[in-house]
């Protein structure tokens, strides 16, 4: 999810509220302790310099039960960060403490935002080695040890 679908969504929203994809909610009284704007300089496995930003929403479970955020300050928070961080419309991660800190897409279901997993990838399977396909050794031309006894 993108900065501008969070605040077209925020616009309407009654209440904000944040899911895990197994089920288990956000607790209601969690804090946004952080809005910013995170950048990668990397270099794959294949040599690549890559360059990656996105827009940091960390979410924290504090002890102030009573304390709910609602959707116009959560606007407020994003406006003030865009403004001084001079941020694009990024794609959205998210930093949740779970065991240690998650980091979290971000999705929508009509009602609560979602914390979906993210995974990991080579960049650059053509350069570092990983199989295209897997091959089974009856799919050989010509088997690695010959009747003859050449290689055997």
């Amino acid at each position: 999810m993108k900065l501008s679908e969070i605040k077209k969504i925020l616009e309407t929203a009654e209440t904000v509220n944040f899911k895990l994809e197994n089920g288990s909610s956000v607790p209601e009284h969690f804090h946004v302790t952080e809005v910013g704007m995170l950048s990668k300089h990397f270099i794959d496995c294949g040599g690549t310099v890559r360059k990656e930003k996105v827009a940091s929403f960390q979410l924290w479970d504090a002890n102030d039960f009573e304390h709910r955020l609602k959707p116009g300050k959560l606007q407020k928070i994003i406006a003030l960060s865009e403004h001084v961080l001079e941020m694009e419309d990024l794609e959205i991660e998210v930093e949740y403490q779970a065991g240690t800190i998650g980091k979290y897409d971000l999705g929508f279901d009509g009602y609560n935002f979602i914390l979906l997993a993210k995974q990991t990838a080579c960049l650059a399977k053509e350069n570092c080695g990983t199989p295209k396909q897997k091959l089974q050794l009856s799919d050989l031309e010509t088997p690695c040890c010959a009747p003859d006894g050449n290689c055997c």
